[in-house]
């Protein structure tokens, strides 16, 4: 494990998202923690999200998917809490593209894991958190606004599975009305998403996204 220090954003900051004001109004953060390269903030960024409990006919696509973005460079975000999300971020750290990971807690005192060290010392890494210093445990309205946070972020959205009426198809919802693109993998087990107005995306169609 390695110690971190951390960078405050204020909500006056040239560096805050301006997105984060946009689509959450006075609901943004009024500071953000960052360790990392706030540079990538400024590239397009694909939100990757996947609830808890996940089809098997979906988690061997959506780890082929996270394979063909490790060689394309595209930006990744998202908390990489469940278990699907968390062995993309396994997949996506061997690659080179950037990579924000925004946990759903405070950054600050955080001890981070040694695999992010070689990630943060070449740049492609940024972790980035919405909560203050008194906030070190997660709870689960946290991990909800923490995903709002995320989409917020980003430009685009992939979900490789969102449990019917679950947390993750509520906060897709607010995501489209915002007017981000969504995609998911064709399955009936994505019929909510795609009633939403999800796109659909296979493993090998990076291009789309």
């Amino acid at each position: 494990m390695i110690k971190m220090d951390t960078l405050h954003l204020s909500h006056g900051d040239l560096c805050y998202p301006a997105s984060l004001k946009i689509h959450l109004g006075n609901r943004a953060p009024v500071a953000i923690e960052a360790l990392g390269n706030l540079d990538i903030l400024q590239r397009k960024t694909l939100a990757l999200f996947c609830s808890v409990r996940c089809p098997a006919s979906l988690i061997l696509q959506t780890y082929d998917l996270a394979q063909n973005l490790r060689q394309t460079g595209i930006a990744v975000i998202g908390g990489f809490h469940s278990p699907v999300e968390q062995e993309c971020l396994m997949i996506l750290l061997r690659g080179a593209q950037p990579i924000v990971v925004c946990p759903a807690r405070s950054i600050e005192g955080m001890r981070v894991r040694l695999e992010y060290k070689q990630p943060l010392k070449e740049g492609r890494l940024l972790l980035l958190s919405p909560f203050a210093e008194n906030q070190r445990r997660a709870t689960v309205q946290m991990a909800l606004y923490r995903n709002q946070f995320v989409a917020a972020l980003s430009d685009r959205i992939f979900v490789a599975y969102a449990e019917p009426q679950g947390k993750t198809e509520t906060f897709c919802r607010e995501a489209i009305a915002w007017g981000k693109p969504l995609y998911t993998l064709a399955s009936d087990a994505n019929s909510g998403l795609i009633e939403l107005g999800a796109k659909l995306v296979g493993p090998n169609d990076i291009s789309k996204l």
